[in-house]
């Protein structure tokens, strides 16, 4: 699959390509409409869309300074002169200018792209029609994940259902909800044909329990309760479980275990490492030392909660697996993120620090309290205990003392933040909450603009003002 030719990802994505590459062939690579022949060429088309969720655009520093940093749980990390250009996303002085709104935006799209190739091209193949069906399954889920961060970051935008007839990309922005149907639709059209699970060589590809996951939260953003509730449902009742162990959860042993809903395959072996780990290790022991714990998500733990000391490394302390953790760089922070730690004995150092550590995109907790929220917002407050408590005991805490609709929104939300802390959900949590505002002021979070991020300038100029810009900036 790394012989798509890079024009054709240049026009998907919006990203700048410089001329040439549009009129001369590169060494290895070959036009699409060569590619897409055999049922081998659409099993390594659409394989090669996942390569996508470990990449640095996905995993690293512009998913971080998006989804981790703005929120009042990571901090940017390493040590104070280091990387300092990050400091913008912490403290909302970010422009339209800025490399992490522009590289996230071009790698969302650039994965679009890979997506419509699939959709577009895959059914013209003579193949087996069970297994054509199921790959284009695949490529809807992801182009539904990949419009989902999108949507959630930027608002409204483009909406490419495949290769256009006419090959014009330079197209004005959907609003928010018709790109949460578009999402919608290609979610549920997955979900009819994806498998329920995969035998051990397909580990990663998405499932029906994945496309039903990621429905269930796409509902849960639209506040469209009864939905969010149902396809949750319907998840629970697939057999997922809570891994009893929390650390188990997080460690290579339990990649890919019963809480796994929908997980990136990251292993060394298969040439498929990421630098989502290494970027948030123990700085000059495991990693660079980014992206850590705040004060805040410290403080926000309840006492004897286990996952504190789960989620929080510590310099000095000895981990479960018998490492040392000393940090190289005096000057660095003092905590870092337990849920990306890799032990050396495990690591593989054929691809760099923790490369091999799977990318959790959705697990069954998060379906439990994505289940309760919505029943409790449909005044079912006995199923929203209930599956919130589940959460709760897999932590050692006793059943929440919540008992009306106002008081378990807030235990809901709140559990939300320690279960899923570090894994990238806290800042657009606070957004479709509304919490936003009043959370993040300190920070200096603006009301009526934060929300989003901007439209990079850049992709504004290229659309020669097709693009609009996001209020405030």
């Amino acid at each position: 699959m790394k012989k798509i030719i890079l024009a054709i990802f240049c026009a998907l994505s919006f990203i700048a390509c410089k001329e040439d590459y549009l009129d001369v062939q590169q060494e290895g690579q070959i036009p699409a409409e060569k590619l897409f022949q055999t049922e081998a060429d659409a099993v390594s088309a659409t394989t090669y869309i996942y390569s996508f969720l470990r990449s640095w655009d996905n995993s690293a520093f512009p998913y971080q300074y998006l989804f981790g940093v703005p929120a009042d749980d990571v901090v940017k990390g390493s040590n104070p002169g280091d990387a300092s250009f990050m400091n913008v996303y912490d403290n909302f002085s970010f422009t339209q200018s800025d490399g992490g709104v522009e590289g996230y935006w071009n790698g969302q799209w650039n994965a679009v792209a890979r997506c419509n190739q699939v959709i577009s091209n895959v059914p013209k193949i003579t193949m087996n029609e069970t297994l054509k069906a199921r790959l284009i399954a695949e490529a809807k889920f992801l182009r539904a994940y990949f419009y989902f961060n999108l949507v959630r970051i930027y608002g409204g935008v483009p909406i490419f259902d495949g290769i256009p007839s006419d090959f014009n990309y330079n197209i004005p922005r959907s609003t928010k909800e018709e790109v949460y149907a578009f999402i919608e639709k290609d979610l549920s059209a997955a979900a009819d044909i994806l498998p329920v699970s995969y035998g051990p060589t397909d580990l990663g590809r998405a499932t029906k329990g994945a496309a039903k996951g990621l429905l269930s939260k796409v509902y849960l953003y639209e506040k469209k309760w009864q939905k969010a509730f149902d396809t949750s449902n319907d998840v629970i009742n697939m057999g997922y479980d809570l891994d009893p162990d929390f650390n188990h959860l997080f460690r290579i042993a339990g990649e890919f275990g019963k809480e796994s809903v929908f997980e990136v395959d990251c292993d060394c072996s298969a040439g498929n490492g990421s630098q989502y780990a290494e970027v948030q290790g123990v700085r000059g022991q495991f990693g660079w030392g980014f992206f850590t714990p705040s004060q805040a998500l410290e403080n926000a733990f309840e006492p004897g909660d286990i996952r504190k000391e789960l989620t929080i490394l510590r310099n000095g302390e000895t981990t479960p697996e018998g490492d040392v953790i000393a940090k190289g760089d005096p000057l660095s922070v003092d905590t870092y993120n337990q849920k990306v730690y890799v032990p050396l004995a495990q690591n593989n150092n054929a691809c760099g620090y923790g490369s091999k550590q799977n990318i959790r995109i959705l697990r069954f907790a998060e379906i439990l309290l994505i289940n309760a929220e919505a029943a409790n917002e449909l005044g079912n407050t006995s199923v929203a205990t209930t599956n919130l408590n589940k959460v709760r005991t897999r932590a050692q805490l006793a059943n929440t003392t919540a008992t009306t609709q106002s008081a378990l929104r807030t235990a809901i939300w709140q559990e939300r933040r320690v279960e899923l802390a570090m894994e990238g959900d806290r800042f657009v949590d606070l957004v479709r909450t509304g919490q936003a505002a009043t959370v993040l002021a300190s920070y200096g979070f603006t009301a009526g603009k934060n929300e989003l991020f901007p439209i990079p300038l850049n992709a504004i100029n290229q659309s020669k003002g097709v693009l609009t810009q996001n209020p405030g900036y």
